[in-house]
C-alpha cells in the first residue's frame, strides 16, 4: 500500500512527541478515557489519516465484526446530516481548497460526533488508527500564528512558563506535511477530507 512505511514512521514519531509532552504536562493534562469533548465538531483530515483509518476499519472487520458494523452504522448517519452541507466534491469527499477560510466551515458540523466514538463509553473505536491531530491534541501546540494553544479542560491553572514547559515538539506540523506530500505523490492523490467520507463505503 502506498505510503504505508512512511505513514508508520510518522505515527511513531508523532506518538514519541506525545509521550514526551504528556510526562511533562503531568496533572495539567485532563485527558483520560471517556473524556470526549475533542471528539465533537468536524475538522479536515490528511489522505494518509483517511487511509489508515479504513485500514483500521478493514482489520477491526476482522477481530471485532459487531463493532466495525456500528462505525458502519454511525458514518451513514452521520454523512446523512454532512452531506446537505459538505463543502466539497460529495463524489469524492475532498473538501474545497479554500474550506479552512470559508466562514460555513468554521460553523459546519460543530455538534457532530465523531462516527468513530462510542458515545456510550466516550472512547474512541479505532484508536490505533486515529488521524495526528487526534493524536497531538491536548498538550500545548504553535498555532500558525506563534501562540501556543491548548484544549481548554488542560492546563488550567497552569502558568504561561508552565505551558511554555510542556510545548508538543515544534517539529512536528513540517514532519507531518512532509509525509503527507509524500504519501499523497505515491498514492496519486491530494486535499483533505473528513473522517466520515474518509470511511464511507468501507
Amino acid at each position: 500500500m502506498p505510503g504505508q512505511t512512511l505513514d508508520a514512521r510518522l505515527v511513531q514519531i508523532v506518538d514519541a512527541a506525545l509521550a514526551d509532552a504528556t510526562l511533562r504536562g503531568g496533572s495539567h493534562l485532563a485527558c483520560r478515557a471517556g473524556c470526549s469533548q475533542c471528539c465533537v465538531g468536524v475538522f479536515p483530515i490528511a489522505q494518509q489519516d483517511a487511509e489508515r483509518l479504513r485500514q483500521g476499519l478493514h482489520a477491526l472487520s476482522g477481530s471485532d465484526p459487531a463493532r466495525a458494523e456500528r462505525i458502519r452504522l454511525r458514518v451513514l448517519d452521520a454523512l446523512t446530516r454532512l452531506d446537505p452541507w459538505f463543502p466539497g466534491d460529495l463524489a469524492t469527499g475532498v473538501l474545497n481548497e479554500d474550506h479552512e477560510s470559508a466562514i460555513l466551515f468554521e460553523e459546519f458540523a460543530n455538534d457532530e460526533p465523531c462516527p468513530v466514538l462510542d458515545l456510550t463509553t466516550g472512547t474512541c473505536d479505532l484508536y490505533e488508527a486515529r488521524p495526528i491531530l487526534c493524536r497531538t491534541f491536548g498538550p500545548p501546540m504553535r498555532t500558525p500564528e506563534d501562540n501556543l494553544g491548548t484544549c481548554e479542560l488542560c492546563f488550567i491553572h497552569a502558568s504561561t512558563d508552565e505551558i511554555a514547559a510542556c510545548e508538543l515538539d515544534p517539529a512536528v506540523p513540517e514532519i507531518q506535511e512532509a509525509s503527507d506530500d509524500a504519501y499523497n505523490e505515491q498514492a496519486g492523490c491530494s486535499g483533505e477530507t473528513l473522517l466520515a467520507y474518509a470511511l464511507r463505503d468501507n
